[in-house]
């Protein structure tokens, strides 16, 4: 009898990891694919995603509105337990044998939290990585609930076995994205450029900018610092929306302000596939996204990261790290796109987060896994 395997996804990016994934388990004649959608995909304003996977062919087993109107902190507490609720109502219907999540939102933590508790052996992807704000303390949060565990490098490998899991189920297995990046066919740049009205003559700049939740009531005036330094530098601009996080709020609405420029073109969501066309040719990407550290690197692209929320996570030598000054921001992003031999040394960087081959590694693993007591009864190990 096939292992059912639910993935549960909350985020455009975290669908974009796990797609690969998803595909390979659903060529499994050993697995079964069930899918949970909840989180941002289902918010209006964060441009609907659940859609994408419509779209591309996935089957929805359930959908879970976790989101309150206007987050604020407060409000990211009631979402979790909302989302509590309902994933566990999903989980209970869907009967699987393994939970798979993969990163550090709240609908993840709740769906390790829902598998701890029901007795069902929950693998975790991106455990063990070191960044800012509240992501930090839910992701190690996660890991104690998870009983697999799929880092995407060594040193994360290794604090995952600090925090005292059993090292025969963690797996080095590389990041889900580059499985995307490293296995597609990409559209020319002039067709891209042409589907969202850019010109072939000025550099690109991406920008993606999310509010750190210990932050959150600076985070309209750290946007607006990052948009005076693109101001000033005037090229062409792809500037996507925020997550729902404490804070974003603050950001749209200076966005508002900015987004009547004539060169800048914001989008409330963009697809993952058009997100990787586009990431492809840009000239630099700016913000505090993860993509600038996990997915940028395999396209040689220069990353300014911005702020405190990507603090501490391994990143290749495509990144400049600057605080919340528009003068710092503005310097990195005209060293990012002007300045050849910077460019030149970008075009060297390694990406430290896999080869492309995650997805096939994390369902061998699945497929070969034994579910028993020793499993689900975690104990320290140490």
């Amino acid at each position: 009898m096939n292992k059912k395997i639910c993935v549960i996804t909350g985020t455009r990016a975290n669908y974009g990891r796990l797609k690969p994934i998803m595909k390979e388990i659903i060529n499994s004649n050993k697995l079964e694919l069930s899918v949970v959608v909840t989180g941002m995909h289902l918010i209006r304003e964060c441009g609907y995603t659940v859609t994408e996977i419509e779209k591309d062919g996935f089957i929805i087993d359930a959908k879970v509105d976790m989101h309150l109107a206007n987050l604020n902190e407060a409000g990211m507490c009631k979402s979790l337990g909302i989302a509590l609720l309902g994933l566990t109502q999903a989980i209970e219907s869907i009967k699987p044998d393994v939970i798979l999540i993969l990163g550090d939102r709240d609908e993840d933590l709740a769906g390790a939290i829902i598998g701890a508790h029901m007795n069902i052996p929950v693998a975790h992807i991106h455990g063990g990585e070191v960044t800012g704000t509240v992501d930090e303390i839910i992701r190690h949060g996660i890991t104690k609930f998870s009983h697999i565990h799929f880092p995407a490098t060594e040193n994360s490998k290794e604090r995952i076995i600090k925090l005292g899991e059993n090292p025969d189920y963690v797996y080095n297995v590389g990041s889900p994205g580059l499985d995307s990046i490293l296995n597609r066919e990409y559209k020319t740049k002039k067709d891209i450029f042409k589907k969202y009205g850019l010109s072939m003559k000025k550099k690109l700049i991406i920008l993606s900018q999310h509010p750190v939740t210990t932050e959150a009531d600076k985070s309209g005036d750290q946007i607006r610092k990052t948009l005076e330094a693109v101001k000033r530098i005037g090229e062409q601009v792809i500037l996507i929306y925020p997550n729902s996080d404490a804070g974003s709020r603050k950001i749209v609405d200076v966005i508002k302000e900015y987004e009547k420029l004539e060169f800048i073109n914001s989008y409330m969501n963009i697809p993952f596939e058009d997100f990787l066309n586009l990431l492809k040719y840009t000239d630099v990407m700016v913000g505090n996204s993860s993509s600038g550290i996990m997915e940028a690197p395999s396209f040689k692209v220069p990353v300014v990261n911005v702020g405190t929320r990507q603090n501490g996570r391994e990143c290749s030598t495509n990144l400049l790290n600057v605080s919340y000054n528009e003068e710092e921001i503005y310097m990195a992003i005209h060293k990012s796109l002007y300045d050849e031999s910077y460019i030149n040394e970008v075009n060297k960087c390694i990406n430290p987060y896999g080869d492309g081959k995650t997805g096939k590694r994390i369902v061998e693993i699945l497929e070969s896994l034994t579910i028993s007591r020793n499993l689900v009864q975690k104990r320290i190990n140490y």
